[in-house]
C-alpha cells in the first residue's frame, strides 16, 4: 500500500528540548527581572522605614531644635548611604500633632515621613522614560515628644 507524504508521521526528535529551552527562557527572563525589581523596591522600602523610625527617635531625644535638625540630617545622610538610595529623591517631612506652633515642640506627637522614588533596573535613560519608570515609596513613624523637651 502506498502512503502519501502528508500522512506519514514527522520526525520530532530533538524538538522537545528546543521547545523547553525557548519557553524556559521566555518565562525565566521576566521572572528574574521581577525578582530583581522587587528586591530593589524592598531595599528602598526598608531604608525609608528605618530612616523615618530613627529620625523620629533622634529628634525626640535631642535636647533642642538646633541639635535635633543636625542629628536628623546626619541620620538622613547615613540612611541614604547605607541603603543605596538616591539622595536627590529622598525627602523627610516632620509634622507635629496637634497642628500649630513650632515643630518639634514639647508634648506634641511627632510624625516623620520619608518619601523616595525607586528607579527600576535596566530602564534606559531616554528623555522622560527614566522618570516614569520610578516607583514611589513612603514610610512614616510617630514618636511622642517629652513634655520637658527643650527646657534644658
Amino acid at each position: 500500500m502506498l502512503r502519501s507524504r502528508a500522512s506519514t508521521p514527522r520526525d520530532d526528535r530533538g524538538s522537545a528540548a528546543l521547545e523547553f529551552i525557548l519557553v524556559g527562557v521566555l518565562l525565566l527572563v521576566p521572572l528574574v527581572y521581577l525578582v530583581v525589581a522587587l528586591g530593589a523596591i524592598q531595599e528602598q522600602s526598608l531604608g525609608a522605614e528605618a530612616g523615618a523610625r530613627h529620625i523620629a527617635r533622634v529628634v525626640s531625644a535631642s535636647p533642642d531644635l538646633a541639635t535635633a535638625r543636625a542629628r536628623a540630617e546626619e541620620l538622613r545622610r547615613s540612611v541614604v548611604e547605607e541603603y543605596g538610595m538616591d539622595a536627590d529623591t529622598v525627602e523627610v517631612t516632620i509634622r507635629c500633632r496637634p497642628a500649630g506652633g513650632a515643630c518639634p515642640r514639647a508634648g506634641a506627637t511627632l510624625e516623620v515621613t520619608v518619601t523616595t522614588r525607586v528607579a527600576l533596573p535596566l530602564v534606559p535613560a531616554l528623555p522622560g522614560l527614566d522618570r516614569m519608570a520610578r516607583v514611589p515609596v513612603e514610610a512614616s513613624a510617630v514618636q511622642k515628644m517629652s513634655r520637658l523637651w527643650g527646657t534644658e
